[in-house]
């Protein structure tokens, strides 16, 4: 049986990314993509620092890893997430912050999107916020 932190080292080891994101390496970020894209929305929480957020476009602060995975089992079900390129800039105290954009493309509509990360020195989400990139026409029709 693994440990918790033999389990936590696989979910962010180098050696199980596959997606390549332009101006991206850091393997937590990486990760985040793959488990979205598969579905696996328990491992992409525990990307996520204890008390790291996530900040979705047009709702409250969902923080803490339960609620993100609770969340992410509720509103991201079907999302394909296709990250494009990305920038990284450091922080203060060690943290990273990450800007990728790309697009979602969700069964009823895709939709451009820039993602801000904030990697903590432990290499865990602080922060993630997704804002969208569409007109306000375009978001109109995005209501449900």
């Amino acid at each position: 049986m693994q440990t918790a932190d033999a389990i936590d080292s696989n979910l962010k080891s180098p050696a199980s990314i596959s997606l390549k994101i332009e101006g991206v390496t850091e393997s937590v970020i990486l990760r985040y993509f793959e488990t979205m894209n598969t579905g696996d929305f328990q491992a992409t929480a525990a990307l996520f620092a204890t008390d790291g957020a996530m900040l979705p476009p047009f709702e409250s602060p969902v923080v803490g890893v339960d609620a993100i995975a609770a969340y992410l089992q509720q509103e991201a079900q079907g999302m394909r997430l296709y990250p494009r390129e990305g920038i990284h800039l450091p922080l203060e105290d060690s943290y990273i912050q990450f800007q990728v954009s790309g697009k979602v493309q969700t069964p009823v509509f895709g939709v451009n999107v820039t993602w801000l990360f904030v990697v903590n020195p432990q290499r865990e989400i602080f922060s993630a916020t997704i804002k969208l990139l569409a007109s306000p026409q375009e978001l109109l029709g995005l209501r449900h």
